[in-house]
């Protein structure tokens, strides 16, 4: 059986195909890039490697070919995604993949989360494609918070807009592990399962596991989305990219990333990792 991974050089995509090198002959995992260049360490471990761009059919189509199922991470270039997403299910369609395995957003077809439209769109269009298909949405990742983390080194304080909501994150890893368990196991055809942690945890307990991690007290100060959109702006970023900052903090606010299911640790036969330790784990892989 013959299984590809598309974005296979990105943070998940990488994360997926050392998970199926432990399930699976490296030499029918097929990784499909965009730049060939940056996936010499996959060839190096027998992995096939087949260049293709979201936004190109007919390499798309040429980087299918044989293909039984395919894992299709969701892309990151927002506003153009469903475009990108269609493109590779119906390349798909055209070389006879047998299943789809997709990466979405918690609750995409329902939920008012900022970044589900796409997401939405995007699983509509793959549940009419005529392929069966299997649905892992992913909450929040762990390593989402690394930056924060940065920033309470230097002041002590996380600041956001996200009052007392909580997020039920998991680290990559355990995104990367379910997806492939969804892909290489049985059953699963048709399902739509809600991937996230364990435990949903609030700000006062990520500024307290970020205390833990650089040895010293952290606070959390919430503020409203008008006040974060300054602050980030004063910090640098630019207007847009700052007002999305604080719609997803109130998105969180609003109990959007909050739901704790168990799908994900189900599927992996194994407790999600902590927050604490997602953290301590990736500072010392930097």
């Amino acid at each position: 059986m013959k299984i590809a991974v598309t974005g296979a050089t990105g943070h998940l995509g990488q994360l997926a195909v050392k998970s199926l090198l432990e399930r699976h002959p490296a030499k029918d995992i097929i990784a499909v890039v965009r730049d060939a260049g940056k996936a010499a360490e996959l060839a190096g471990h027998g992995v096939v490697v087949r260049a293709a761009d979201y936004r190109d059919p007919g390499a798309l189509r040429t980087a299918l070919a044989g293909v039984d199922r395919l894992l299709l991470i969701s892309g990151t270039e927002v506003g153009q995604r469903f475009a990108q997403h269609k493109n590779v299910i119906d390349a798909a369609k055209a070389t006879g993949v047998q299943r789809v395995v997709y990466t979405s957003a918690p609750r995409a077809t329902t939920t008012a989360l900022v970044i589900a439209p796409e997401h939405k769109a995007t699983e509509e269009y793959l549940a009419q494609a005529g392929i069966d298909y299997t649905i892992v949405r992913n909450n929040w990742y762990t390593e989402n918070y690394l930056q924060q983390l940065e920033n309470a080194r230097k002041t002590g304080v996380i600041v956001a807009a996200a009052g007392s909501g909580r997020v039920a994150s998991a680290s990559r890893s355990d995104f990367a592990e379910g997806a492939v368990m969804a892909l290489v196991g049985e059953g699963h055809e048709g399902k739509i399962y809600e991937f996230g942690g364990d435990y949903a945890w609030n700000y006062d307990e990520l500024a307290k596991a970020i205390g833990d991690i650089i040895g010293k007290p952290v606070a959390y100060q919430s503020v409203d989305a008008p006040t974060l959109i300054g602050i980030l702006k004063g910090a640098g970023l630019e207007e847009g990219t700052a007002a999305f900052v604080a719609v997803m903090d109130q998105n969180i606010a609003a109990g959007l990333l909050s739901d704790v299911t168990g799908h994900l640790s189900s599927l992996i036969g194994r407790p999600t990792i902590p927050l604490k330790k997602g953290l301590t784990a990736r500072m010392e892989t930097r």
